[in-house]
């Protein structure tokens, strides 16, 4: 396992100066944001996009991960919001793939009142089916990270989810502090199994009337039990933070991931 940092919680640094913050800090892999607003947007041309892998490899972390940040339509829609959605997640796996990026992390969309559940679950298959043709061809995986947006509350819904879109490169990016407003985040690792794709880590304390964020190994999340799960079905990939300086240091919490990493 590799400890690692989200430019999610670092908006500010230009991107380069997001990853020689997360190398200074000790981490070993960042995962970056393409957002059409920032430096790193999908209007890069390749050569662009190689010479800011290089950059950022040059500062000594690796780049193993984008978040999917400049997409505007909605996977759970139908019509144009998840056809502009589509194409711009492929446009975002070809970056990774030009950018020697083998994953990407996608939290599909959101709801409406006029949009209802069972459509938008049906639209999201479909939507990802046809995705998953791109993710293929190019080799990158797209991961689903389950934000609270009121959609794949159960391990065992997302699960089905994903056996339903029926493509390994298709799959759950699990982060326990996430989880565990509502359930035992291992259960979710057992549960979705070989879907795993990538690790996200946050903490939480309380429930989900009045729990919230604190460091990591603050809060409620058991990582022992989390690190068997993790070990169980193979996982020996990024641990990579989302918590926020505000709640810790990047350097306290680059600490905090080589002591999961350990138990």
């Amino acid at each position: 396992m590799q400890s690692g940092i989200t430019q999610i919680i670092l908006p500010e640094p230009s991107t380069r100066e997001f990853a020689a913050q997360a190398a200074a800090a000790g981490y070993e892999v960042v995962e970056l944001q393409m957002k059409k607003d920032r430096d790193f947007n999908p209007n890069l041309t390749e050569t662009e996009l190689r010479s800011l892998a290089d950059d950022i490899r040059a500062t000594g972390v690796e780049p193993v991960s984008i978040v999917h940040g400049h997409c505007s339509g909605n996977l759970l829609d139908s019509g144009d919001a998840q056809r502009i959605s589509i194409e711009e997640t492929c446009k975002g796996l070809q970056a990774a793939k030009t950018m020697g990026i083998g994953c990407t992390l996608h939290t599909l969309g959101r709801f409406s009142a006029e949009l209802y559940y069972d459509d938008a679950y049906e639209n999201a298959v479909n939507s990802l089916k046809e995705i998953a043709k791109t993710a293929e061809a190019l080799d990158v995986k797209l991961a689903v990270e389950q934000i609270w947006n009121g959609f794949l509350f159960s391990p065992l819904e997302m699960k089905r989810f994903l056996d339903e879109v029926g493509s390994n490169h298709i799959g759950f990016y699990f982060d326990p502090g996430n989880m565990a407003v509502f359930h035992f985040p291992q259960h979710w690792v057992r549960i979705t199994g070989k879907h795993l794709k990538m690790v996200h880590l946050k903490d939480w304390k309380g429930n989900a009337l009045n729990g919230g964020w604190t460091p990591l190994l603050e809060g409620n999340v058991d990582f022992v039990a989390v690190n068997k799960e993790l070990r169980a079905i193979g996982y020996d990939g990024p641990m990579i933070s989302e918590v926020a300086p505000s709640l810790a240091s990047i350097e306290d919490t680059a600490k905090a991931i080589r002591k999961i990493i350990e138990m």
